[in-house]
């Protein structure tokens, strides 16, 4: 990842939720026209790995007493 686009992101998560969601909305709007390459089974599952890693750590976060 370019040091243009951490910055972007870094700054998107500081954002109120509100914020991030509509800026959220206005990226899908305007990605959803482009050509996205194919995506592999590899890739799908690795996908979905990294997802449910994430959510495996939310809900461990939100268990914690």
């Amino acid at each position: 990842m370019t040091a243009p686009v951490e910055e972007l992101l870094s700054t998107f998560d500081r954002l109120p939720e509100s914020e991030r969601l509509e800026i959220a909305l206005e990226i899908l709007k305007r990605v959803r026209h482009l050509d996205f390459p194919y995506l592999s089974n590899e890739d799908l599952v690795w996908n979905a790995e990294e997802l449910f890693l994430e959510l495996d750590r939310q809900e461990a976060f939100y268990e914690q007493p």
